[in-house]
């Protein structure tokens, strides 16, 4: 049921506030299967951008297409039904369950009605039995199983961030946004997240975009990195061609270019 990968292409992306350009003629590409990641400094544009394409904000300018399709303006559903999903820098995750967290992210693929649903006729039933199956199968992938029944308040934090990801995840997604997907955790949450990203790209193959301030993460998994500094591409390459790129380590790591 996961979404084929596409390509993302972003053309000529600009967002203002009020005044202040936010982006700024911004244009990359995601390839089909690949983990591409999204740096900069705070401030960059970096979450601005996931907002775009995740249909939270309009672009006063440019184009965002994702399998040749059109979604510039599209709103949040209709870009999640393209197969699009996404995590947040914060938590956003409901009361209830982790299994509860968990269907929420199925709810894109749930063809039977409110009336259907909440009468509990046969079919419904039947089809909330298949989502919920997938989703413990899900849960069990990312480390969740024993979690699956339990509070979600109740989890520790780095815990309740697996399961946010375990929610886009249920959206079966053929791109999937995170945003910041290893903040505020330890160094070993960080590391089994790390091994949660390359497991999901090589056992789904679905694409990935990763805003990330932990640079040896990014080094690690990204097939290709973009690097915004006050809202503009300021370097697009491999991760090794950027860390040497002037650009780069004036605006992003505060180094002067050489003479």
């Amino acid at each position: 049921m996961t979404a084929p990968a596409a390509r993302l292409e972003v053309r000529g992306i600009t967002v203002r506030f009020a005044g202040l350009t936010a982006l700024d003629d911004v244009s990359f590409t995601v390839e089909p299967g690949t983990v591409h990641a999204l740096i900069g400094p705070n401030g960059a544009g970096k979450s601005t951008c996931f907002n775009v394409l995740s249909g939270v904000y309009r672009a006063a300018s440019g184009s965002v297409a994702y399998g040749g399709r059109e979604i510039t303006g599209m709103p949040p559903h209709a870009v999640t039904g393209l197969g699009i999903a996404r995590t947040f820098q914060n938590i956003v995750l409901t009361a209830g369950t982790v299994a509860d967290n968990l269907m929420l992210g199925r709810h894109r693929l749930t063809r039977a009605g409110f009336a259907a649903t909440a009468l509990r006729l046969p079919g419904a039933v039947r089809e909330q039995r298949r989502h919920r199956a997938r989703a413990a199968e899900i849960a069990g992938f990312l480390g969740l199983e024993a979690h699956f029944d339990q509070p979600v308040g109740a989890l520790p934090y780095g815990v309740r961030k697996r399961v946010e990801l375990a929610r886009a995840l249920c959206a079966e997604p053929g791109l999937l946004l995170l945003d910041e997907p290893v903040a505020g955790m330890n160094p070993a949450e960080r590391l089994e997240t790390a091994d949660t990203i390359a497991a999901i790209r090589a056992a789904l193959g679905i694409s990935v975009l990763l805003v990330e301030h932990d640079m040896g993460m990014v080094m690690r998994l990204a097939d290709t990195v973009t690097v915004l500094d006050f809202g503009r591409r300021i370097a697009d390459g491999t991760p090794e061609a950027v860390q040497q790129d002037p650009a780069v380590l004036r605006a992003y790591l505060g180094q002067e270019e050489a003479a």
